[in-house]
This record gives structure tokens, C-alpha cells and sequence, in this order.
């Protein structure tokens, strides 16, 4: 019996083993998914051998303000070992107001088939830009990358290869990213490497449909045939993931990710915490969107075991035993997570950000919350809009 002044102490040591369970199934269910990610990453074959027929290709180029990378990207596109009569790239101005469709006409790359095109007044975003691209492409497959990216020679071969070999209907491939060694530059470049890594192994097993803008191939004739960006045109983000999902529910064999180290792009961390966090919210808003629940499902253990940490972590505080359970839980998810990573750094080349991985554990765990609530409920911006999330549970 509690003497005058002491609180009972059963019953919140009752909901705390409540909580603790239910956080350990949660971390369990976790580790089994994690574990399947990282066992299909490891199975995805590498590049096709050989060469096959070599299909006409058109690289559509959304840009917005980007005059001090699109030359960048030109000459990296203009050093291909494609065939030059094979390939053309368009460039689509959506309301560039710093000189950027002026950089694209000051450059002159003889041979390569460079084509630009601005957007009418009425029409403000990538998804229409994408779309009146792929309009006047004159080539059977569609590449899509962003004016920011950079790539090496043999990016539009192995692309190609891929697509007549595998007779890909839509082709996720892998982004790196790269940038200086701070804080939230090495902070970026890790959470990047675990979202490709979830990339590769979801679109391998058909698990769920992920993709990445920046390096995302299809048939003109798949996006003609699903009817291109109609019925996600009104959702902000979305020109790949959304339109991966919908050639995916058509051609459900055709969708596949090119694991080829030819075939990485790579793009750069962005500058500071607040344009890395609108980045994430960006890409985290276009979850609500998708008919397909796995990924729902996926993505509700993600942020509820993520969740489970931040409450433990806030109860802990001035109780030592609750202090020790949240660090066993942590290094549970170090371990759980660290295999997995590990593997797609080496195939990426950043074999070296591993040291950094478990201390950043903790920002993840808050970041990962906070992205994910502004992402349902809070608004972004991106290229100087700003981009309000109505949508509501």
C-alpha cells in the first residue's frame, strides 16, 4: 500500500511493459523488412552483357531557374558514346527567370540534336514540362533526368541496353548523392543511399513502385498508353513516382531497376538544413496519393516505429531503466539497419559514409517524423513556390 504523498507505481509500470511490447513487434516487424530489402538489393542482377538494338532516344530536360547547372548537364550529355544521329536532347523552360533558356542556346554541340521549348503562361509545373517534352520526342524510349544532375559517358547506352534487352516498358535506375562533408551533407548522402537502396529492392520484387526523377527511363508508347501525367496532372510532386505507378498497373512485368554503376546519375545534397527538409516534405507528400497499400503499409511501420523511439526517448528522460531500454532499442536498429546500407554504399562507391551511420541515428529517427508529418500536413517550397499540402486524412 502507497504510504501519503506516493503515487501507485503499478500501473505505470503496467503501460510501460504495454509499451515496451508493442514497440519490440514494431521493431521485429521492422527488422524483417529491412531484412528483405537488403537480401533483394543483393540478389538485383548487374548490367546486361552485351550490346542489343539501339533504340532512338529523347533526353527530356525539365528546368526552372537553372542557368548555372544546365551547361553542366549539356556537355555531359554531348560526351554520351551514343550514336549521335540515336539521341536528341529537349530542354522545357518552365518561367526561368535567370537566363537559363539562354545558357541552353549560347552552347554549341555539333552533332547532338539539341531542342528547347518554353512552357506557355498557363502551364507552371515539371509535369507539364515533362509532358510537352515527351510531345515532340521523336524517340521510342523517354529519359528524363534533372538540369542538376551529372553523368558519365555510358549513361544513355547502358539505359538503352537495358530497355531492348529487358524489353522495359519503364526503367528505375540509381542516383547518387554527392556533396561536401558537413553535417547535413553527410546527413543527406546517407538517407539517400538506404531511399536507393529501398528503390532497387521494391521495383526487383515488384514489392512496391519507387523511383527517382533524376534518372527514370520509359516507352513513349507506355506513357502515351497510360495517358501520360492525366488524373496526377493536379498533385504538385509526383512526375516519377506517381507516373512509374501507373505504367506499373499496365505492363506490371515491364517495370524494372537497372542496377549498372554506367548507368549512375549523380546529383548534389542540398545546400542547407531548411532546403534539404522542404526537399524531403516534397517527396514525402506524394505517399497520400498512391492506390497501392503496400507501400501505405510500409510506410505506417516506418513512422510508427520511428514514433516508438521518440516517446521512449521523451519518457526517459530522468529514468535511467526507461533510459537503457531506448539505447538497446537503438543499437537493435543500428544492427538491423547497418547491412543493408553497407551494401548499397559499395555499389554506390561511399563505402567510407559507414562511419558516420550510427550516430546520425538519432537525427534520423526525429527527421524521419517531422518530414513525415510536414509531408501529410504541412506545405514546401520548391524553385521559389510554395506549395500548400491540402489533402487530409
Amino acid at each position: 500500500m502507497a504510504g501519503p504523498g506516493t503515487a501507485p507505481k503499478a500501473p505505470a509500470n503496467t503501460t510501460m511493459a504495454v509499451f515496451l511490447l508493442i514497440f519490440f513487434l514494431l521493431l521485429t516487424g521492422y527488422g524483417i523488412l529491412i531484412d528483405y530489402y537488403r537480401r533483394a538489393w543483393n540478389a538485383i542482377p548487374g548490367a546486361d552483357a552485351g550490346a542489343g538494338r539501339q533504340p532512338a532516344v529523347s533526353v527530356v530536360v525539365a528546368v526552372r531557374n537553372e542557368a548555372g547547372n544546365i551547361p553542366r548537364l549539356l556537355h555531359d550529355l554531348y560526351l554520351q558514346d551514343y550514336p549521335k544521329p540515336l539521341y536528341e536532347v529537349i530542354v522545357v523552360d518552365d518561367h526561368s527567370t535567370d537566363g537559363t533558356m539562354q545558357q541552353v542556346q549560347a552552347n554549341n554541340y555539333p552533332g547532338m540534336a539539341l531542342r528547347s521549348l518554353a512552357l506557355p503562361e498557363a502551364l507552371t509545373s515539371k509535369k507539364s514540362a515533362i509532358a510537352a517534352g515527351v510531345d515532340i520526342a521523336s524517340g521510342e524510349m523517354i529519359l528524363t533526368t534533372d538540369a542538376d544532375c551529372r553523368m558519365g559517358p555510358g549513361w544513355i547506352a547502358a539505359m538503352a541496353n537495358a530497355y531492348t534487352e529487358r524489353q522495359a516498358q519503364c526503367i528505375a535506375a540509381p542516383v547518387r548523392m554527392e556533396g561536401k562533408r558537413s553535417l547535413a551533407g553527410l546527413f543527406q548522402m546517407l538517407d539517400f543511399l538506404t531511399l536507393q537502396g529501398i528503390t532497387g529492392a521494391s521495383v526487383y520484387k515488384r514489392f512496391h513502385s519507387m523511383c527517382n526523377g533524376a534518372n527514370l527511363a520509359y516507352s513513349k508508347a507506355a506513357f502515351e498508353a497510360v495517358d501520360g501525367f492525366s488524373g496526377i496532372d493536379t498533385i504538385p510532386s509526383g512526375d516519377d513516382m506517381l507516373l512509374m505507378h501507373k505504367i506499373y498497373l499496365r505492363y506490371p512485368s515491364a517495370v524494372i531497376y537497372l542496377k549498372n554503376s554506367q548507368a549512375i546519375v549523380t546529383t548534389a545534397t542540398e545546400p542547407s538544413w531548411k532546403s534539404f527538409l522542404h526537399q524531403r516534405i516534397r517527396w514525402a507528400s506524394k505517399a497520400v496519393h498512391y492506390n497501392d497499400r503496400r507501400i501505405r503499409y510500409v510506410l505506417m511501420l516506418v513512422y510508427a516505429t520511428n514514433l516508438c523511439f521518440l516517446v521512449l526517448g521523451l519518457a526517459s528522460v530522468g529514468r535511467a531503466s526507461w533510459l537503457m531500454f531506448w539505447l538497446l532499442f537503438l543499437l537493435a536498429k543500428i544492427i538491423i539497419e547497418f547491412p543493408f546500407v553497407n551494401a548499397v554504399a559499395k555499389f554506390f562507391g561511399q563505402s567510407s559514409l559507414m562511419m558516420y551511420f550510427p550516430f546520425f541515428q538519432p537525427l534520423h529517427i526525429l527527421y524521419t517524423i517531422v518530414a513525415g508529418w510536414l509531408g501529410r500536413f504541412g506545405s514546401y517550397q520548391w524553385k521559389s513556390r510554395t506549395i500548400q499540402n491540402t489533402d487530409r486524412l
